[in-house]
């Protein structure tokens, strides 16, 4: 099966979007700064501030999936159950976003976030639940999803 080089692809397709999302984010800091914009009272300086510190937010958020799915794909073992938390909830953030995507900026938008929301979601079934027993297995967990022998009876 081609795991690694899907969970490869899904972390450098992540470490993008972080760098996209900071750098638009800093864009909108500086437009909404220079025309002097404000929201129901909330000073210009403020809502530039929160844009800014959203945007780092929510790349330091996309690195770590990225450096996840990067240790999956080296190590070639299963996220654990924080980390595969965590990729869960960034899979439903990019089908969110393609969502809003799709009425806010158009199609091709929501074809990126599909892609990467397909990404990640194939990492995640191709890795499996995460088996996390020993090496040997038994008989609830055998190794490698082989399915349990038969006992049998002398």
């Amino acid at each position: 099966m081609a795991r690694r080089p899907v969970a490869l692809a899904a972390a450098v397709v992540l470490v993008l979007e972080a760098f996209g999302i900071v750098l638009l984010n800093w864009i909108l800091s500086i437009v909404v700064d220079r025309q002097q914009m404000s929201l129901a009272g909330l000073q210009p300086r403020a809502m530039s501030t929160g844009s800014w510190i959203g945007g780092i937010v929510f790349g330091l958020y996309l690195l770590f999936c990225a450096c996840v799915l990067l240790r999956s794909a080296l190590r070639d073992r299963a996220p654990g159950g924080f980390t595969r938390i965590a990729l869960i909830s960034c899979a439903v953030v990019h089908g969110m976003l393609g969502a809003f995507a799709v009425g806010l900026v158009g199609w091709v938008a929501f074809v990126a976030m599909m892609a990467v929301l397909g990404l990640l979601v194939l990492t995640l079934m191709a890795y499996g639940e995460g088996l996390t027993g020993d090496a040997h297995g038994n008989a609830e967990n055998p190794p490698n999803g082989a399915p349990p022998v038969a006992p049998t009876s002398a």
